[in-house]
């Protein structure tokens, strides 16, 4: 009987524990199933195209992980309207509750970005505000500009339940505020006075205590990586690597004049252009008429070398065209309109193309005889030699009257200048501008410098 009374006891027992470590283990894991999803990003940079890019990849991956929140830790100066727009239109716009940390500053557009997410969290020692709009020398432009960004600063308050009139006296009150501001001044608010007056949810000292004041305790952080375009367009918006990109053109077209054809300083120059100007239209720096000017002044530079003799106008109007497209392309300029632009700005692009342009004769003074010798050169160019034993000539022209009215042949395209056979003797022979083919009969009509001038016959 005390047998039987105990086998059932411990039965029961085992029983019992299974069934507690079932649903202990259920417990844990309905309670991983129950984590929140907080997808993480950072805005630690000038509000440029780059940040826009970044904001609208992060949301449109929040959201097809269908994550429960959007995290942002913002610490910015401030940027480009255009972009500011963009990634406050995408906050606002995704069904996903965004929570903004802001760590340091939320200046300007920052300020634009932070009040178009639902939560704000501010450190103890950030600032929210200063939206005026400026130039890149820090001043005020004009009040067309500012109109506007208070009515977005307001537009966005009333999306996100603040108060409209704190957002637009960021800008510059056009009212006084008892207690607040007096008209005419521009609001920027610590965090204990955005707190006050119920524009910041809340002090906070890392992301972690943001996302639990937020009201989620039980959550995994999934966090955008960045691309590996993104890093390269980093890498290549460094103004030191603008330098070398601009070095590399000036380089290539200058050894390209030095020889004939379209040959490897070329297409050198043509890559250089492309990493040059390619982050800078992507960055939204770079419009399209800029790099239209650089092709332009190419194309003018291709035409001095090939078909007009000489070295003029189309020459010089090519380099200008290429100094300004260089020069236009690294500032924030709407058209020809620079309000947005700013002294500082204006002189530290002329001053990188300046420099690369400063770097570019140095190479060639420096290293320009040895690259002649250098191995590599001597594989990438020509080295025949037009020997008299080959029925070439030094072109010494004894009696100039005595080749006037010879005829002879184009031994190579003319354009304008190339090699004629005239009496079973090579020549240099050029013509007057026009294009004469490889073949054609060709008749001296004058004598310049080393030259047979010519024409078709």
């Amino acid at each position: 009987m005390f047998g039987t009374f105990l086998r059932g006891m411990l039965c029961t027992i085992v029983f019992i524990s299974a069934l507690f470590c079932t649903i202990t283990h259920t417990y844990a894991q309905n309670i991983a199933t129950d984590k929140k999803k907080i997808y993480y990003f950072e805005i630690h940079q000038d509000i440029m195209p780059s940040a826009w890019r970044t904001v609208k990849k992060a949301v449109e991956e929040a959201e097809a992980q269908n994550a429960d929140a959007i995290f942002i830790s913002m610490d910015t100066y401030g940027g480009l309207l255009d972009a500011a727009d963009s990634i406050r239109t995408k906050l606002l716009s995704t069904k996903i509750p965004t929570i903004v940390y802001i760590t340091n500053n939320a200046a300007s557009a920052g300020a634009l970005i932070s009040i178009a997410c639902d939560s704000i969290y501010m450190s103890p020692f950030a600032k929210i505000g200063a939206a005026s709009v400026v130039d890149q020398s820090g001043e005020v432009v004009a009040d067309k500009y500012q109109s506007y960004m208070r009515g977005m600063m307001r537009a966005t308050a009333e999306a996100t339940g603040r108060n409209p009139d704190y957002a637009e006296a960021m800008v510059g009150a056009v009212k006084t505020i008892p207690g607040i501001i007096d008209s005419g001044k521009v609001l920027t608010f610590t965090t204990k006075e955005a707190i006050k007056n119920n524009f910041c949810n809340g002090e906070v000292n890392s992301k972690d205590d943001a996302i639990t004041k937020a009201g989620y305790t039980n959550y995994e952080i999934i966090e955008h990586k960045k691309t590996f375009l993104d890093g390269l367009m980093g890498f290549f918006m460094s103004p030191i690597v603008h330098g070398l990109c601009l070095t590399f053109i000036f380089l290539g077209l200058y050894f390209e004049l030095q020889s004939p054809g379209i040959g490897f300083p070329l297409i050198i120059a043509v890559i250089a252009a492309l990493f040059y100007f390619a982050p800078l239209y992507l960055d939204g720096l770079a419009a399209n008429w800029e790099i239209l000017l650089f092709i332009i002044g190419l194309i003018l530079i291709v035409l001095e070398i090939f078909v007009i003799p000489g070295f003029g106008v189309a020459g010089i109007a090519g380099i200008v065209l290429i100094f300004g497209s260089a020069i236009l392309s690294l500032i924030n300029n709407i058209g020809f309109n620079f309000e947005l632009t700013g002294g500082d700005a204006m002189v530290e692009s002329t001053a990188i193309v300046l420099i690369s342009f400063v770097i570019t004769l140095t190479v060639i003074l420096i290293f320009f005889k040895r690259f002649l010798n250098s191995h590599f050169f001597k594989k990438i160019s020509l080295q025949t030699e037009m020997r008299t034993d080959e029925n070439y000539t030094t072109n010494i022209f004894s009696n100039t009257n005595t080749f006037i009215g010879r005829e002879g042949i184009a031994e190579t395209d003319l354009r304008p200048a190339g090699k004629i056979l005239v009496d079973g003797e090579y020549y240099e022979g050029q013509t007057n501008g026009e294009y004469i083919l490889k073949g054609k009969n060709v008749k001296v009509i004058s004598v310049k410098n080393m030259y047979l001038i010519v024409k078709e016959s």
